[in-house]
Formats: structure tokens, sequence, C-alpha cells
């Protein structure tokens, strides 16, 4: 009876969120005792063959991303027929991916160093689009003179591009293959 309540408590948190809830949180609601993992496996078990999943995302830029629930790829045409979701599209132009992928691929990296992938000077606006879409965020400082800021890619890049870490970016010579340069 309580491994059910602890599900049903998972399930309702996950439902409720629109992002990504750490293992932490989820730990919270159901207490020290249970496993998180093995209680979020029901609920995915039981989604297995429905139009919507438990999905762990976000768990590679800083190791501590977390399960939500998400619709399943194979029904993004229906929800964009159906429903009004222009609203949360990215709206991001050709260079702005061109260099969202450039600090994905490269981080943590100054704008120097986009400027010396780029060949040119990479503008505070379009980093300032990209920071408030909440796709990169703040690295460490540069240990190079004046310190300057670094960037890096957050959770919501990995779920907006629906990676579940880094490493399943694709490799260079696969873009390169695909006429897409170098990233």
């Amino acid at each position: 009876m309580r491994w059910r309540e602890w599900i049903r408590r998972i399930e309702a948190v996950l439902f409720a969120s629109a992002s990504p809830v750490p293992r932490e949180d989820l730990a919270r609601v159901v207490g020290q005792g249970a496993s998180v993992d093995l209680l979020l496996d029901d609920p995915a078990a039981e989604l297995e063959h429905r139009s919507f999943e438990v999905a762990k995302v976000g768990h590679g830029v800083s190791g501590n991303g977390g399960w939500m629930l998400r619709t399943r790829p194979g029904y993004a045409i229906a929800i964009r027929a159906a429903a009004d979701v222009g609203t949360q599209d990215l709206d991001l132009r050709e260079y702005d991916v061109a260099v969202l992928a450039a600090i994905a691929y490269h981080q943590p990296i100054t704008r120097d160093g986009l400027k010396d992938i780029f060949g040119k000077e990479i503008s505070r606006d379009l980093i300032g689009r990209l920071h408030a879409r909440k796709l990169i965020g703040t690295g460490p400082r540069s240990p190079r003179r004046g310190a300057p800021y670094t960037y890096v890619t957050t959770e919501k890049f990995l779920v907006a591009f629906d990676l579940d870490s880094l490493q399943d970016l694709p490799d260079r010579e696969q873009l390169e293959d695909a006429g897409l340069g170098e990233a």
C-alpha cells in the first residue's frame, strides 16, 4: 500500500512540474528509505505503450538533471496541429543555432573563443538572447587576463534538443558528412 502511495506522489510531482525534477526532490516526497529509481520504473513501464513517457533528462550538463513527464517525439506533429504551441518555439536564427552548437561542443568558452571559431565578434545581444531563453548559462571565469566570462549549455538546452547528455551530441564528423561544416 505504501509503495503505491509513493508512486502516486512521484507521478503528481512530475505531472505538476514543467521542468525536470531532480532525484533529491523526488526523494523528499517519498522519504529517504525508498528507492526513487525503483519507484520510477513502475510508471515508466505502465506508460510504455502510451503517447507520453517518464523521461530522464538533463543529466549531462551538471549531473543534476531529473525526470519529467513528456510527450513522445512521435506525437509532436499532432500536438502542433491541435494546440497553440507557437509561443513555446525557440525562435532561433540559423546563426544563433551555430553559436549555440559551438558553445555546446567547446564549453566552457569565452566570446573571444567564439570569435576564433567564427572569425568575427559574437554580439552581446546574441549571447543575451540565448541566455534569456535559458539555453546557455555563465560558466567559470576564464583564467586569462581580465577573467572573461565563459558560457556553457544548460539543462534546458538538453531538454529543448531532446538530449540526455552532451555525449548525445552528433560527432563532428557526422555534422561534416551532413554538410553542416565544423561545429
